[in-house]
C-alpha cells in the first residue's frame, strides 16, 4: 500500500476539528502526527456530549465520532508547555518535526511563544501551519470562531440556502460541516509545502482560514456578485425538475414517499432513453418533446409527466428501471444509506477501526486514494496515551519520566 506521507512527522498544538482534521488525512496517508494535549483537559473537543442534538458517544465510553473522525492513526501526549520540563519537551519534539500546525488564537500563540519566528529558531525547517477563523491579517486577526461562524455564516452559505422572507436561518447540515472540508484544505496545503521544500530547500508558512474555505466553496455565487456588485438574486427551489429542463434540478417522490434527484441537463439527450424505462414510450415522438429544444419550450408539461411517471413507482421498482441508464441520477439518501451505499463500499470509502475496547467500529475514510487502494487506519489515541512511549523516543530515561510527571509538565 501507497503511504505517501510515511516518514513525516507532524507536531500537532490544535483543538476541535478544523485544524486536527488535516492531522487526521495525514495519517491516513503514513504521516507520525503527535496530538499535544492539555495537560489535565486534553483536547477541548473530548468534553463534548451532544453536537446538532446528536450523541455523540452512544454505548461506548471509548469510541467517540467527533474526536475518532478527526484524530485517528495520531499519538496523544499530555504536555504542560508553560512549565520548564514541558517546554524542553516541546522543543525537543519540534526539532524532530518536519510540520509544526497550530490553530491556537494570536494571542495564545505569543505568551507560548510559539509563533513563527519562534518554531523557526528551534528547527528551521519546519513547515509552520496556522489555521485561523478570519486569516491571521486585519483588524480581526486574533479573533477566534467556529464553522458555524467563519465559514457558514461569514462565507456566504448561510444566506444562500435560507429562503428570501424565511423566519429562521438554515443551520449547516452536520457537526464540523465546514471544519472537515478545511481540514482536508489544510492537509493538501502541507501537501504541497512539503514538496516545495523538498524543490527549493525554503520551509513555508501555511494559512487557511475558515472564512477562506467558506469563499471558496460558495465562489461561483461570490465571483457573480463581485462581477455584478450586488449579491445574487436568491431562487426558490424548484420542487419538481427546472422551468427548462424536467430531467434535472428538483427532485421527484416515488409511490412510497422516498425522492430521487434527476440531474440530466442535456434533455435531448435523455428523454428518450427515459420515458422508454418509464413505460411512456409515446412520449418520445410526442411533438412537444420530440427535440432538446422543444423538450426546454415544454419543460412544464414534461414535469407533470415525470411526476406522474415517477410518482407511480416505487423507489425499488424506479431504481430498477433505471438500473444501467446513461442519464445521471441518484437516490436521496439518509446518512445511514450513505454510510452503507454499495458503490461507497465497493471502493472502499468506508474502514473498519478496532476501538480501545477491541470492538470493531467504523468510519469514513478521506475522499483521497492512491494507486487504487484505501487507507488502513487506526483508532484515535486516548488522551496522553502515548506519553511514556513519545518520550522515551526523545531520548528521556524512566527517571527523567517520572521527574517530569512529578513537576507537572506531562500526563
Amino acid at each position: 500500500m501507497n503511504r505517501p506521507m510515511e516518514g513525516v512527522r507532524i507536531v500537532e498544538l490544535a483543538q476541535f476539528t478544523f485544524v486536527p482534521a488535516s492531522g487526521g488525512v495525514l495519517a491516513d496517508w503514513g504521516a507520525d502526527v503527535i496530538k499535544i494535549e492539555h495537560i489535565e483537559s486534553g483536547d477541548s473537543q473530548r468534553g463534548l456530549v451532544s453536537i446538532m442534538g446528536l450523541d455523540v458517544g452512544q454505548d461506548s465510553k471509548t469510541f467517540f465520532p467527533i474526536m475518532e473522525g478527526p484524530n485517528r492513526g495520531k499519538r496523544s501526549i499530555g504536555l504542560d508547555i508553560a512549565t520548564p520540563g514541558g517546554r524542553e519537551v516541546l522543543e525537543d519534539l519540534i526539532r524532530s518535526a518536519d510540520v509544526f500546525v497550530t490553530n491556537f488564537r494570536g494571542p495564545t500563540i505569543r505568551s507560548l511563544k510559539i509563533g513563527v519566528d519562534d518554531i523557526r529558531a528551534i528547527n528551521p525547517d519546519a513547515i509552520y501551519v496556522r489555521g485561523t477563523a478570519a486569516g491571521p491579517r486585519g483588524a480581526e486577526g486574533d479573533n477566534g470562531g467556529y464553522d458555524s461562524t467563519g465559514f457558514w455564516a461569514r462565507g456566504g452559505s448561510a444566506d444562500l440556502i435560507t429562503p428570501e422572507g424565511a423566519d429562521h436561518l438554515t443551520g449547516m447540515p452536520t457537526g464540523a460541516y465546514g471544519d472537515n472540508i478545511g481540514g482536508m484544505t489544510i492537509a493538501g496545503g502541507i501537501a504541497a509545502a512539503l514538496y516545495s521544500r523538498k524543490a527549493t530547500g525554503k520551509p513555508s508558512v501555511v494559512d487557511v482560514s475558515l472564512l477562506s474555505v467558506g469563499l471558496w466553496t460558495t465562489q461561483f455565487s461570490v465571483n457573480v456578485a463581485l462581477l455584478q456588485k450586488s449579491p445574487v438574486a436568491k431562487s426558490t427551489p424548484p420542487k419538481h425538475g427546472s422551468p427548462r429542463n424536467p430531467l434535472s434540478g428538483g427532485a421527484y417522490q416515488t409511490s412510497d414517499g422516498r425522492w430521487v434527484l434527476l440531474g440530466m441537463l442535456q434533455p435531448g439527450a435523455y428523454w428518450p432513453e427515459f420515458c422508454e424505462r418509464m413505460g411512456r414510450p409515446e412520449l418520445i415522438t410526442d411533438e412537444r418533446f420530440e427535440s432538446g429544444e422543444k423538450i426546454m419550450e415544454n419543460a412544464l408539461a414534461g414535469i407533470d409527466y415525470v411526476i406522474e411517471m415517477v410518482g407511480g413507482l416505487t423507489l425499488q421498482e424506479f431504481t430498477e428501471r433505471m438500473n444501467g441508464a446513461k442519464g445521471q441520477w441518484a437516490i436521496v439518501q439518509n446518512t445511514y444509506e450513505a454510510g452503507m451505499d454499495p458503490q461507497a463500499r465497493a471502493n472502499g470509502y468506508i474502514a473498519e477501526v478496532t476501538d480501545a475496547d477491541g470492538i470493531p467500529r467504523e468510519l469514513v475514510l478521506n475522499p483521497v486514494q492512491f494507486d487504487e487502494t484505501p487507507a488502513v487506519i487506526s483508532r484515535s489515541p486516548q488522551f496522553a496515551e502515548h506519553t511514556d512511549e513519545i518520550l522515551r523516543e526523545l531520548g528521556r530515561s524512566d527517571e527523567e519520566l517520572i521527574a517530569l510527571k512529578i513537576a507537572g509538565a506531562v500526563t
